[in-house]
């Protein structure tokens, strides 16, 4: 299966270049950067360290996806828009791991799924799916526990509160009939009075290098379960990236996310 590969020079991007070139079943399709970028012309893999493939970095997003079967996009809104367009007009599929989407990008993403097939998630790591999983149950069996998130990254990341921490909120008021719009909860400062029934706080911290660390609490009167997820590094990611690619591989058009590809529906 041949995987292209946007923001092929930002973390993420590299990441994933190193995982498609150690997947056995996987090749590089192409690596697409924005115009202007540095490593425009370069050799794909050595971006990442690895031996010259013959496979060079481009600003072309059209020529290099149509050569692949799936995309991998960890960009910004902006770009994974455009790409996304692209690939509906070409039959491709996308993966496509970028925060930041507002209610209008994700109802265009559900339109153009119609015509091809994406996988559209804040967060691929297998782990931070799975505790997706377990926080829909907890929330509903603890339905009058306080909820709040926590949520570390490093001091780069430009949204807060992070896709990833927004997701964790959605599933928990999904889970007890509300939206989360209604319930949340994104600043305390000075005197807010006692902390409302039902509603789900968040926090947020960005310093140094941090990957990603993600605390769900949920606090009863005499007891509090804690569901939390630590990344130690982004090739979680990448890996949970690939693994969707190859779930899409087989996939019927339509919007998924990684509750499908790991069979949790």
């Amino acid at each position: 299966m041949k995987i292209a590969v946007t923001g092929a020079s930002g973390r993420m991007g590299r990441a994933v270049l190193a995982a498609v070139q150690a997947h056995p079943a996987l090749e590089l399709a192409g690596a697409v950067v924005r115009p202007g970028d540095r490593a425009c012309g370069q050799d794909a893999a050595v971006l990442v360290g690895g031996e010259p493939t013959g496979v060079s970095v481009s600003a072309q997003a059209e020529e290099v996806i149509a050569r692949c079967d799936i995309l991998v996009d960890f960009t910004r809104p902006a770009a994974s828009r455009e790409y996304a367009e692209i690939c509906a007009r070409l039959g491709k599929g996308a993966v496509i791991g970028t925060t930041g989407f507002d209610s209008r990008d994700h109802a265009r993403l559900q339109t153009l799924a119609r015509q091809t097939r994406f996988v559209v998630a804040a967060n691929m790591s297998v782990g931070v799916t799975l505790a997706l999983h377990l926080l829909g149950i907890a929330a509903r069996v603890l339905s009058d526990a306080d909820i709040e998130i926590l949520e570390t990254h490093h001091r780069h990341k430009v949204d807060a509160p992070s896709g990833t921490a927004l997701r964790l909120g959605e599933v928990a008021a999904q889970a007890r009939g509300q939206a989360l719009s209604d319930v949340a909860v994104y600043d305390r400062a000075g005197q807010t009075g006692p902390r409302v029934a039902g509603t789900i706080g968040f926090a947020t911290i960005r310093a140094g290098e941090v990957v990603g660390e993600h605390r769900v609490y949920l606090a009863l009167p005499s007891e509090r379960l804690e569901i939390a997820h630590v990344a130690d590094n982004r090739q979680v990611f990448a890996e949970g990236a690939l693994r969707a690619a190859q779930f899409l591989r087989s996939a019927a058009p339509g919007l998924y996310d990684m509750q499908d590809v790991l069979g949790l529906r």
